[in-house]
């Protein structure tokens, strides 16, 4: 799949099957797109495990903070990264060295953040991946949560649809 181009079929096979997700540069303060976006998909169903060195120890929305990936103890499917490019090529390496032990099945980077070299590296270890979109936003948009609240996601219907679950 190129870069940039996803179909939805694509993306709601990996909301559906990454129900755990590692949000590296989630943020404690409340004002932040991370905060927002971790509460949201909490309410959805999703566990959201935060990474975040300055945090770490801390809790932010009943989870614990973890400095790096390879603290959490427990397995995830997908790392969201809220992080500027310039960090990607590291958090990549560090997840495709714990794809097997965690069970990493996607590298997702927010929106505003591409970096070609380490989706290369990321899909050379089996990895999918996604970049320049917001979770909280596609799902939103897939699951017809954005036209009820006046966005146009390009859903033509006149009932709610449950499509992910």
């Amino acid at each position: 799949m190129a870069f940039g181009q996803y179909s939805d079929g694509a993306l709601l096979d990996i909301l559906k099957g990454c129900r755990t997700i590692a949000m590296v540069g989630a943020s404690p303060n409340w004002n932040r797109p991370s905060f927002f976006a971790m509460k949201y998909l909490q309410v959805k169903g999703y566990r959201v495990i935060p990474v975040n060195p300055v945090a770490a120890g801390k809790r932010v929305l009943g989870e614990t903070v973890y400095a790096r990936l390879s603290d959490i103890p427990d397995k995830f499917q997908l790392v969201d990264i809220f992080r500027k490019a310039d960090a990607v090529p590291e958090i990549v390496e560090e997840a495709i060295a714990l794809k097997d032990e965690k069970g990493i099945r996607c590298i997702w980077m927010q929106l505003g953040v591409v970096h070609e070299e380490a989706a290369e590296m990321a899909e050379a270890a089996g990895l999918t991946v996604i970049m320049d979109r917001c979770v909280k936003i596609e799902f939103g948009r897939l699951s017809g949560e954005l036209s009820w609240g006046g966005i146009n996601s390009g859903i033509i219907t006149s009932r709610r649809r449950k499509l992910i679950a």
